[in-house]
């Protein structure tokens, strides 16, 4: 008998402990007439927010597994903006979730969330290409790029910018987000080595094997043009005025491709000038026509 009634009266206390423990954890907190708060809700938030970091951290690892160092401090940057950003959603997310108003703040930020929006729309866009270029590696510091027309060795890549210098040594700052809306050529991705052309018409009537000999020659004497894999010529077509044909040769920096043509040309010019071939302009025949009065 003694034994069930400290059994009921350790019930008793039981359930006492739960209803205060209960009582406190609906005590509400009233923060504003409209925003009103329990305990509950409050670490309800705390485990939102702490399984949110959890994920983020396991995001954040997949994401720089690959990077370089240098690289991996660029996105963590980044990633701690918009870290802080995802807590304010998860935040507000699971307040409302849990039933507190948050209405109010929702209609208090909107107005100056959109015009901070709309006031950095490019500079997200530049940031956002510069993480998928850090993360898809499609651009490293050294690349030789060409953009909208536009070549340089790339010197920097930056969250916003990319910084390359062109063949006159002038700086070129690219905005990222241009790489989402042009098409972007990586010269060096595949290796240094890049095959290079240069074409040029000679006059109906020359000996074509000739011609073809000489171009081989213009392109095996630059000491920049590799032997490996060996110059070819091709004829391209039978021209308004002229035979045209292509010399296309390899070498080991397209960024010094422009001087490297500029030389061949010179050659070229020698070569056709002392075996007498003839590099013709563009001619027309005119016929006048008389009408008999």
């Amino acid at each position: 008998m003694v034994q069930n009634l400290s059994e009921i009266e350790d019930k008793i206390a039981e359930s006492t402990a739960w209803e205060k423990t209960k009582d406190f954890l609906n005590l509400h907190l009233d923060i504003s007439d409209k925003i009103s708060i329990s305990i509950l809700d409050i670490l309800i938030v705390i485990t939102a927010i702490f399984i949110t970091t959890i994920i983020l951290r396991l995001v954040l690892k997949a994401f720089t597994r690959n990077l370089p160092k240098e690289d991996k401090g660029k996105f963590n940057v980044v990633f701690g903006y918009f870290k802080w950003l995802i807590y304010l959603v998860i935040l507000l997310t699971t307040l409302h979730t849990v039933g507190v108003d948050v209405t109010a703040i929702f209609a208090a930020s909107a107005a100056l969330l959109i015009g901070i929006g709309l006031a950095l729309q490019t500079l997200f866009q530049d940031i956002i290409s510069g993480i998928f270029i850090l993360v898809d590696q499609s651009v490293h510091v050294g690349d030789i790029i060409e953009l909208d027309g536009k070549v340089g060795r790339v010197v920097e890549i930056k969250l916003r910018t990319t910084r390359a210098v062109t063949i006159d040594n002038k700086v070129l700052v690219i905005p990222n987000h241009l790489y989402l809306e042009n098409s972007l050529y990586n010269w060096t991705q595949n290796g240094t080595i890049t095959r290079e052309s240069v074409s040029v018409g000679v006059a109906y009537g020359s000996d074509v094997q000739l011609v073809k000999k000489l171009l081989l020659q213009a392109a095996s004497t630059h000491p920049d043009v590799l032997s490996s894999p060996e110059a070819v010529v091709i004829f391209t077509n039978f021209g308004e005025s002229s035979l045209d044909f292509k010399l296309i040769f390899t070498i080991d920096d397209s960024f010094k491709a422009v001087f490297q043509k500029s030389d061949i040309r010179f050659e070229i010019d020698k070569l056709f000038r002392e075996n007498n071939v003839t590099i013709p302009f563009p001619q027309r025949d005119i016929h006048i026509r008389q009408q008999s009065e």
